[in-house]
């Protein structure tokens, strides 16, 4: 039965049973959220929510990340933590499922980490391996019928990875798991038509509180069913019309997951990354040639996947919120800019003339011969002059993976704003350092 094996296999979980390339993946994907957390610290989204939300803060005992020394109870600190980290869409991706997954888990982890001290770097890496495995297996077991009823995949299944990651830590054994891997499931989270709007990074942040709620209550002898995940009226069968849920699982501990984990480059839906990641490299070439400028484009096209129309069709987004689900946004930025960071998307880059006229002029076509991650770019300036592109893999993918250097220029161009550039570098060298730490309380001290 589904439930019961997977919660046999993360209470048997041992860390000298995690390869080396694992734990390293473990290590860069911590690395990676809490760059974005930190970098999602002061958008409004975050700011309203924690407003919003202090008169109901309890004890302090857990970091909000990238507010100068904020604490707050674990709860809450899970649900802000987790609304910061995905704010951007700058957050890491399972490709084969599009869920972010340590978005969920290690803002949960983190939380209850501080609030019970005394846990060890080791000990965290073991409990975020737990989660995410949970997570994308789970979600590869309902792909794609689930994400295409309407649910948002990283929430739905985020919440039980973040119930098995804490309960993990809290070492809880098989059936308490059970019940915490039900309470969690019961508590579905997140829809697609949220997108471009706040509510979709509150999506992770409820699925991290919910997830270290679950395990709490397990923990303390709350009940649920014992066959959440496989009952004919259970998770998988109630949110999808179709699942493989027991075959995936049986992968467990074999084929893993996290180290299939890619880093995002540009902070918006992956599927806009190709073209993103062609435009630049055309913005490049067209300058070196004396020309490329706003005013000197007549026309763009693209070819792309049905998908990338799907999820990011917005002609004329408004905000910066928008923006993060429009291929013709992100394709204008890369022409223009030459560069697609955080900044492209503020709300005054959205509405600039330049970006807007050369937004109008793109045209994009949904090709099924094309890949999710491949596109087909082409360029007509006023000079008769025409440049072409094809991406078949864009950079942050796993064929093109971004290079630990590359995700520090990431994490310290995201620090840099909120903590300053000494910050950043301190905080950054402490992150890495995850898995010799004997305290992950006081490493969250140096973040």
């Amino acid at each position: 039965m589904a439930t019961e094996k997977l919660a046999a296999w993360v209470v048997n979980l041992s860390y000298s049973s995690l390869p080396p390339e694992v734990v390293q993946a473990a290590v860069s994907s911590f690395y990676n959220w809490v760059g974005c957390a930190i970098g999602g610290a002061l958008h409004p989204t975050t700011t309203t929510a924690c407003e919003a939300l202090t008169p109901f803060f309890g004890k302090a005992t857990s970091s909000l990340l990238g507010q100068k020394g904020a604490r707050t109870d674990a709860s809450h600190a899970a649900l802000l933590n987790g609304i910061a980290s995905h704010v951007h869409d700058y957050d890491d991706t399972h490709l084969q499922t599009i869920i972010h997954p340590t978005g969920p888990v290690a803002s949960a982890l983190f939380a209850q980490a501080e609030a019970l001290g005394g846990v060890k770097g080791q000990d965290f890496i073991l409990a975020l391996v737990a989660g995410i495995e949970a997570e994308c297996k789970l979600g590869m077991g309902v792909w794609p019928k689930h994400y295409d009823i309407g649910w948002h995949i990283t929430s739905t299944v985020g919440s039980i990875g973040a119930a098995v990651a804490v309960g993990k830590l809290m070492q809880l054994e098989r059936t308490p798991m059970q019940h915490a891997i039900s309470i969690a499931a019961t508590q579905v989270t997140g829809l697609r038509d949220m997108f471009g709007t706040d509510t979709k990074s509150f999506h992770v942040g409820r699925a991290a509180q919910n997830g270290l709620l679950a395990a709490v209550l397990a923990a303390r002898g709350y009940t649920g069913s014992l066959q959440a995940l496989e009952a004919p009226r259970g998770w998988a069968r109630v949110v999808s019309v179709s699942n493989n849920v027991d075959e995936q699982f049986a992968g467990l501990g074999r084929e893993w997951e996290i180290a299939r984990n890619a880093f995002k480059p540009f902070p918006c839906g992956i599927v806009v990354h190709p073209v993103i990641d062609g435009c630049i490299q055309l913005h490049r070439e067209m300058a070196a040639a004396g020309g490329g400028t706003a005013a000197d484009i007549d026309r763009v096209h693209v070819r792309v996947h049905p998908l990338v129309l799907e999820l990011t069709g917005k002609k004329t987004p408004q905000d910066g919120l928008q923006a993060k689900f429009s291929v013709y946004h992100g394709g204008a930025i890369g022409l223009v800019l030459g560069k697609a960071g955080p900044a492209q998307y503020e709300d005054n880059v959205v509405l600039s003339p330049d970006i807007v006229s050369v937004r109008d002029k793109i045209s994009a076509t949904a090709d099924e011969s094309l890949g999710a991650d491949e596109t087909e770019i082409t360029v007509h300036l006023n000079n008769g002059t025409t440049f072409t592109k094809h991406v078949q893999h864009a950079i942050g993918s796993v064929e093109v993976p971004m290079t630990t250097a590359q995700l520090e220029e990431k994490f310290i161009d995201q620090v840099s704003l909120v903590l300053g550039a000494e910050g950043a570098q301190s905080t950054s060298k402490a992150c890495w350092a995850l898995e010799s730490s004997g305290s992950v309380a006081e490493l969250a001290k140096e973040i």
